[in-house]
């Protein structure tokens, strides 16, 4: 991992009560110290955003969105803008997660407008992408990838990237059975990092590539020890407070 510091971020996605949230909350809190090498951070559903903000407020745990508008403001019910996260304190927050592009139909073109909303309110953007189990098996996997990171480079320049993360997420192993081996992981990492660097050595290099493939306590250490894996966006693992601090462990 070099140089760069190692991120591990949570996503919750849809789930958790309040009461359940809470004692997530507190159980990260307390798990993780402001010694640490590693960066935590999590992603609650909007509604537990403001809890997170309350229980996180001056710990070493930043929080973040799961996803956000390309507006502003306005007339656009049920829609949560860049600003209302910045204004509860988010650092970071997710675009282009393989569940919005797939379930709620999301293009590389959409993502590239949420990643500049992202940026515009002064968040992070945790930018996804990744194949599926059919585009991997016929051979697509660089094509696939290249193609979403393109959009977005193609619309806000390398530079960019020096305020955000990506998330590379291999769709075909995530919930299936499947697994990634960290050697499939690490190739696609370097894919990605190689791609970066025919534009900009210096972005490419300061560029954190997170691992989204299931990633759990057990397997950690070995993902987080290749050369090109920056640390981890976990999902079920997450939900678990012991199970997520394992991830923050490994990541140190």
């Amino acid at each position: 991992m070099g140089k760069r510091r190692p991120l591990v971020a949570g996503n919750w996605k849809m789930n958790g009560s309040r009461s359940e949230s809470a004692a997530l909350l507190d159980g990260i809190k307390k798990g993780v110290s402001s010694a640490s090498k590693a960066e935590v951070a999590v992603c609650p559903p909007y509604i537990f955003i403001s809890l997170a903000a309350k229980k996180l407020s001056g710990s070493a745990v930043a929080w973040g969105g799961q996803n956000l508008s390309v507006h502003k403001s306005g007339a656009y019910t049920g829609e949560i803008s860049g600003a209302m996260l910045k204004d509860y304190g988010c650092t970071y927050v997710i675009v282009g997660h393989s569940e919005r592009r797939t379930l709620y139909g999301e293009n590389d073109a959409l993502v590239a407008e949420k990643y500049g909303a992202a940026q515009a309110a002064g968040l992070i953007p945790i930018l996804c992408i990744g194949e599926t189990l059919h585009e991997r098996e016929s051979g697509q996997t660089e094509t696939v990838v290249a193609r979403q990171l393109d959009a977005v480079l193609d619309k806000h320049g390398v530079g960019s990237f020096r305020s955000a993360v990506m998330a590379y997420e291999p769709v075909w192993a995530i919930g299936t059975g499947k697994t990634a081996t960290p050697a499939q992981a690490q190739e696609v990492h370097r894919f990605i990092r190689h791609r970066m660097e025919a534009q900009d050595k210096t972005v490419a290099e300061s560029l954190r590539i997170l691992y989204g493939g299931s990633m759990k306590g057990s397997n950690a250490r070995e993902l987080l020890a290749q050369a090109d894996i920056d640390g981890g966006l976990i999902g079920g693992a997450s939900l678990q407070a012991e199970e997520f601090l394992t991830i923050c462990r490994a990541a140190d």
